[in-house]
């Protein structure tokens, strides 16, 4: 009997961890959703002029302008969503991975909080305030990346241990990793090379971006 109570305790407690996981990856999936729901929204907020396929997300939370508080609050959602992930961790990331995927997300948080210039002609705006949503946008990218990549290295020497229909799965979300990855690097080159087009390419990563974690958290509630 002495001996099977610990081993009882113990899988309780991995039950419980499964539940906390579980439910942590449901709080990320809907808070995810909203952020969705906000960051496309937030172009009906804009004054004339603002256009979905040439003025970034950055711009609908621009400093001055009416109805920023959409897209900010977008921002701030996506962000909380992540760190909810970090949290409680995910069956595929290590600490280099969960370290990356932080730091994304209080960066997104940090672009809520500084905004970037205003994007109608002669407004005024903050300059202090801009370089710092540069700067946390940039970092913001490269975690984003890095993170994707320890995600995808830790999970890989995982799954070469266990049986095949994990490693099949492992296969199928290596797909989705390089997906990620290789949109990382390729949009903000497109954006630089079609800057009338930076709004829709920018988007566009948000939404590979928004995906990604969507199929991280859904894996953790199937653990």
């Amino acid at each position: 009997m002495t001996d099977q109570a610990p081993d009882a305790a113990a899988a309780g407690g991995r039950a419980n961890g499964g539940v906390g996981r579980a439910g942590s990856g449901r709080v990320a999936i809907a808070g995810l959703a909203l952020s969705a729901v906000a960051l496309l929204s937030a172009p009906l907020l804009m004054p004339e002029g603002y256009s979905w396929v040439s003025n970034t997300t950055s711009e609908s939370a621009a400093q001055g302008i009416g109805g920023a508080w959409m897209a900010r609050a977008g921002f701030v959602l996506f962000g909380a969503a992540v760190l909810v992930l970090c949290r409680r961790g995910t069956p595929r990331w290590g600490p280099v991975a969960t370290w990356c995927h932080a730091v994304f997300g209080l960066c997104l948080v940090a672009t809520a909080i500084f905004s970037t210039r205003s994007w109608v002609d002669g407004a005024a705006f903050d300059r202090t305030e801009d370089g710092l949503h540069s700067l946390a946008a940039t970092v913001m990218g490269f975690a984003f990346a890095g993170g994707v990549v320890a995600a995808a290295v830790t999970a890989h020497r995982r799954s070469a241990s266990r049986r095949s229909s994990s490693r099949r799965s492992a296969s199928r979300r290596s797909v989705v990793d390089a997906v990620a990855v290789t949109a990382s690097v390729a949009v903000p080159l497109a954006m630089v090379t079609w800057p009338d087009l930076d709004g829709a390419l920018q988007r566009a990563m948000f939404a590979i971006a928004y995906l990604w974690y969507a199929s991280e958290a859904w894996g953790r509630e199937r653990v």
